[in-house]
């Protein structure tokens, strides 16, 4: 009999995960040949491809129970960060960011299973980011992530005499334990919470990396098009900008990146097709939504018309995508999509030619401050504060 998505780790499970880890080392050294192998005869540099055959690794074997299991939830991660953060700054005697990382700050949302994490000082926020993270809806906010958000959107503020920004990351139900549209009511909630506290839309800017990207499209969708089962947020004004780094909005697993780049990438068509399951498979809604042209969980299934006059609902768009990730031609189409339909809304698309999927992720992980972040924080410097 197949075990509940919510059941407890059972005595079982975890003797089977054991024999997993132990057979882990030859699958990572061969993605490692592979990986390294194509980023070499490619002339790319090596460094982060090292960690796209790991977290391949991650993502491919274990299943989502597993991952879970071993890895801290949203709220650990985040707590986790805040105190480390914090020390590292009370050592470097950086008063400024000691201020910023104090005690968790975390506003619950009405359904009770999600909430908003706060980074930043939000009484005296003048601009908040709205931040949906990444990890196929199965796995948790990342210490990557947090840092990301740390370095590309806190500190933009740090030489701005009277502005503050303030992230709020959404803590979401995972899958498959949760099943779309769990995460797109939750998104919606929270945003609907942030505009309630008297933040106007145009000092909002929301986005994520990879399924954070495709919950950042199925918010506009919702914004656009309201879901009947999500809360209904009428915008007085357009938000400031939507961002998203390698987005997922996409079931399909056709393109000609998937097979260019099926290799080199921390993603594979095997890997989409497992998230794809454990977000919507056995969900009717789903299935009855895209057949009726209904963009919701995947609107790059449907036709692009579904994002047009999305201008009366977001400023700004900026989409990154490595080239050698197997998301490339789904998010160069999305970026491509919306700035047909949608001219008014002012749209970046950036194609790096040396990254794969994610990469200001790593750079986070890595506690650095690497190009990725630099673009991101220059992007949300020109939107947050033009």
């Amino acid at each position: 009999m197949a075990t509940s998505p919510n059941a407890p780790f059972s005595l079982r499970e975890k003797i089977g995960l054991v024999f997993l880890l132990l057979c882990a080392p030859p699958q990572i050294l061969l993605n490692l040949a592979r990986v390294l192998t194509l980023a070499f005869t490619r002339g790319l540099p090596l460094r982060y491809y090292l960690h796209c055959a790991l977290f391949r690794f991650v993502l491919s074997v274990p299943t989502a129970r597993q991952v879970q299991f071993l890895t801290p939830s949203t709220a650990q991660a985040y707590t986790s960060f805040l105190a480390s953060r914090r020390r590292k700054a009370l050592a470097a005697a950086d008063s400024y960011l000691a201020a910023r990382l104090t005690s968790p700050d975390i506003t619950p949302l009405p359904d009770g299973a999600s909430s908003l994490l706060w980074l930043g000082d939000r009484a005296r926020a003048t601009k908040v980011v709205y931040f949906l993270h990444g990890g196929g809806y199965y796995v948790a906010l990342q210490d990557g992530h947090l840092e990301w958000c740390l370095r590309a959107y806190i500190l933009a503020a740090r030489a701005r005499s009277g502005d503050e920004v303030a992230v709020a990351c959404l803590q979401y139900s995972l899958s498959p334990g949760a099943k779309y549209p769990t995460q797109l009511c939750q998104a919606a909630a929270g945003l609907a919470q942030i505009l309630k506290s008297g933040v106007r839309p145009r000092d909002i800017i929301f986005g994520g990396d990879s399924a954070g990207g495709n919950l950042t499209a199925q918010l506009l969708s919702h914004l656009l098009h309201p879901h009947p089962k999500a809360e209904c947020i009428v915008l007085a004004e357009p938000l400031a900008g939507a961002f998203a780094v390698s987005p997922w909005v996409s079931a399909r697993r056709t393109d000609a990146s998937f097979r260019a780049n099926r290799y080199i990438d921390m993603l594979s068509p095997e890997i989409l097709g497992i998230a794809v399951e454990y977000l919507v498979g056995g969900v009717a809604e789903y299935e009855e939504e895209t057949a009726r042209g209904e963009g919701w969980a995947m609107p790059g299934d449907v036709d692009g018309a579904w994002f047009a006059g999305l201008e009366a609902i977001v400023r700004e768009l900026y989409v990154t995508v490595g080239e050698q990730e197997v998301l490339r031609d789904q998010g160069v189409k999305f970026a491509e999509t919306v700035r047909k339909v949608s001219p008014g809304v002012g749209v970046r698309l950036e194609l790096l030619r040396n990254e794969a999927h994610d990469f200001i992720l790593l750079e986070g992980g890595s506690k650095e401050e690497g190009e990725a972040t630099g673009r991101m924080r220059k992007w949300a410097e020109d939107v947050l504060f033009q």
